[in-house]
């Protein structure tokens, strides 16, 4: 629950932490809410000399200006942690100042900012009046109300409007009638802003600098501190959930609180990402390699973080409120002081904007529709030439092959599951990994889908005997057999420990009998991998083995099952004393458990990845164009949610390769992925309007606008597999809770 991502922003986030733990502690938080001045004093006399020395107010100035010549990635990782420590006074709106000045080209002004000898602040709403004034400046009139940090701010800057042309200046505070007004956040202050007749001279008209730049900027800024709260209340409600007892247990061992904290969870992560890129992308210094140019790039990776951000921090302290409980609606608990901050920003942000629409929802949409877009790619690091040349050269001899030949070279070469350990894969590591894939892609060659093959090569290859790995390796890595996964039973679906199928044993082997359900191609499959109870007397995790079994085999019967659909990709599989040789048992008997628990971790990180296909931005957009109603604010919510999944995808391979603790971020990414293809499915349905009503089979017709709404009307029926598939969403909610956030396990079933 981080920004960052890279070894050195983990290192920036954790000294601006334990900056924050010695300098501004919960205690001094607490005395700055019950102070009348919420802590300002305390800020220019205390922390913004010390901020300064750390070089935090300067971290994203240039050297030239005084500053450290970083950029805004790292003054988002800073304000995050300083964020979740709810420090007081005028950090935020101080950078913030800096970052519109660097926009405009620096000057002499930032040097005092950067230094702590001067504060500024940005006044996110209300607009001025701007007539001519002498020397070619401005005569400036009007008023800003809800300016943060205004009171004791030196330098404010405002915007100003002259007929159609908006102007943003710097103005010196003393010029100004500062009031405070009563703020909602007890930890930073609020003030009211009136101009009569200020003279602004030429050189504190901020050219280059718009409406648009302004809001952008306190979308990245605002919203790294949206984060840093977000990321404190799931910390608190977890922790809480730990210790706090109700009826003989932890609640965190309740499965309503545990899916709420998972869910918090989420939010934060899915936030994080989109900041993180809105940094990147906005960032002056040119260093932003994370993703292709596209029209509006920065307009659009700012909206998806004023889209997510805001939200997240409200609803994670909202929800943090209700897993504290009572103790959570005290005064003397600091999650109401979190809660009021996320609450002011959302609505600053809100104020922000400098366009026709009226929240950033709208104007997400209104980009996405008008072609606007931040293509996500990774941008590998250097010195990768020599490898890169080597795959290519290897990849061009595949090139010229077709059908199974091809399928043959790229099993043989280890390219279609490359990770792999050789002689099945190529043992590369995650760099490696990625030049594969790019030079694959590059080369227009595609590896052949294992699809369930894909969970059963790596458990072979970890516990399967040589002479299991040499009969079913090769031909599963060539495609030329399918398999199934015979797991799931009618009484023991994502409880796979209560099966109930049993193996006897019989001369050479086993006997197989029981049912299972559930199993995606059985019909086509020649081969399934089962798990069956070899020893009842054992526990539940115990007495289990896991089997190949040849899916011709005398005693099989498959079953399809009709979907609501109309098709059949399911099945019921009855075995009744199918025998399995020996030489197909895989691992020691009675200890499959953990074999299976091998082939679940692939299972569910592959569908991460794969189960949006085909219902993602890409249509959305396409129905929406077409459709005589556009609802703006749904779509740029969707359009904001669908680049934060494909972010967590970049974020994740960053920290492979970087070496950072992965995290949350493929159980996120996982379940954002299945709940937005139905998201998606169900936005596009209701924009079809009656032709919703259209009976959709598989390939309904497409009209010259997009899918049509027979299409959508299937795509509803299927995405509903989406959150059940793979372990259900809220299997998924349990992994996050126990597994990332720590939280006590399920209690185990009463033994029969």
């Amino acid at each position: 629950m981080t920004l960052a991502v890279t070894d050195e922003h983990v290192q920036l986030a954790d000294s601006v932490r334990a900056w924050a733990e010695r300098l501004s502690p919960p205690e001094s938080v607490r005395a700055a809410a019950s102070s009348a001045d919420h802590g300002a004093a305390r800020y220019g006399e205390v922390l913004a000399p010390a901020l300064a020395e750390q070089g935090l107010l300067g971290l994203h100035v240039p050297e030239s200006e005084g500053g450290q010549g970083f950029g805004l990635p790292e003054l988002a990782v800073a304000i995050e942690q300083l964020g979740a420590a709810l420090l007081p006074g005028g950090f935020v709106p101080t950078t913030l100042a800096s970052a519109v000045l660097i926009a405009s080209g620096g000057g002499k002004l930032l040097a005092g900012l950067a230094d702590g000898t001067r504060s500024g602040t940005v006044a996110l709403s209300g607009s001025l009046r701007a007539a001519a004034g002498a020397e070619g400046g401005l005569t400036l009139s009007g008023a800003a109300d809800a300016v943060i940090g205004a009171d004791t701010a030196d330098l404010v800057i405002m915007s100003a409007q002259a007929d159609e042309t908006t102007y943003w200046v710097a103005i010196d505070a003393a010029s100004l009638d500062i009031t405070p007004v009563g703020s909602l956040d007890l930890t930073r202050s609020l003030s009211r802003v009136t101009v009569s007749g200020v003279e602004v001279p030429p050189d504190r008209v901020l050219h280059g600098v718009t409406s648009q730049l302004v809001a952008n900027l306190a979308a990245a800024l605002l919203g790294a501190e949206a984060v840093g709260i977000a990321g404190w209340a799931v910390r608190t409600a977890s922790d809480y959930a730990k210790l706090r007892h109700q009826f003989g247990r932890p609640i965190g061992q309740f499965q309503a609180v545990k899916h709420r904290c998972a869910r918090m969870l989420v939010v934060a992560e899915q936030a994080a990402a989109a900041v993180w890129d809105a940094a990147r992308a906005l960032d002056p210094a040119g260093r932003d390699t994370g993703a292709a140019a596209g029209q509006g790039a920065g307009d659009f990776a700012a909206a998806a973080a004023a889209v997510l951000a805001a939200d997240a921090a409200v609803s994670c302290t909202h929800e943090c409120i209700q897993v504290l409980g009572g103790i959570g609606f005290t005064w003397e608990h600091d999650a109401h002081l979190y809660y009021r901050r996320a609450m002011t920003l959302r609505a600053l942000l809100t104020g922000s904007i400098g366009w026709a629409a009226p929240d950033w929802k709208e104007r997400m949409g209104q980009l996405a529709l008008g072609g606007a877009a931040r293509p996500v790619r990774l941008e590998l690091p250097g010195g990768t030439d020599e490898l890169r040349a080597a795959v290519r050269a290897e990849l061009a001899q595949i090139v010229p092959l077709n059908g199974a030949e091809r399928n043959a070279a790229l099993a043989a070469g280890g390219w279609v599951m490359p990770h792999m350990p050789r002689p099945w894969g190529r043992g590369a590591g995650a760099l490696e990994q990625l030049i594969i894939d790019a030079e694959l892609r590059a080369a227009s060659l595609r590896v052949p889908g294992l699809a369930i093959g894909a969970w059963v090569v790596p458990a072979l290859i970890q516990y399967g005997t040589p002479e299991q790995q040499q009969r079913f390796l090769p031909a599963t890595l060539r495609v030329d057999y399918l398999w199934c996964q015979l797991f799931s039973e009618p009484g023991a679906g994502s409880d796979l420990a209560g099966l109930t199928t049993r193996a006897v044993r019989a001369d050479g082997g086993w006997k197989l009998t029981g049912q299972k359900i559930w199993t995606s191609l059985a019909q086509y499959a020649a081969w399934g991998i089962c798990i069956a109870r070899t020893d009842p007397a054992r526990p539940r995790h115990d007495g289990i083995s896991y089997f190949l079994v040849d899916m011709h085999s005398r005693g099989i019967e498959v079953r399809p099952l009709r979907e609501i659909t109309g098709e059949s990709s399911f099945n019921e599989v009855f075995l009744d004393e199918v025998f399995v040789p020996d030489a197909c048992v895989v691992g020691e008997i009675n200890k499959g458990w953990r074999i299976a628990r091998t082939t679940l971790a692939n299972e569910r990180v592959s569908l991460a990845g794969t189960w949006a296909s085909g219902t993602g931005t890409a249509e959305l957009l396409q129905t929406a164009r077409a459709a005589t109603s556009q609802p703006l604010a749904r779509i740029g919510e969707l359009v904001s949610q669908g680049q934060a999944i494909d972010l967590l995808a970049v974020r994740a391979a960053l920290k492979q390769l970087s070496g950072t603790e992965p995290g949350a971020t493929g159980s996120v990414r996982k379940l954002l992925s299945m709940r937005y293809a139905q998201q998606v499915a169900e936005l596009c349905w209701e924009m079809s309007g009656p032709a919703g009503a259209l009976a959709g089979a598989d390939g309904a017709p497409v009209t010259d606008g997009g899918p049509s709404g027979a299409y959508w009307a299937r795509q509803m029926l299927q995405t509903e597999a989406f959150t059940i598939g793979g372990g259900t969403t809220d299997i998924q909610l349990n992994i996050i809770g126990e597994r990332i956030l720590g939280l006590p396990r399920d209690p185990d079933p009463p033994v029969p």
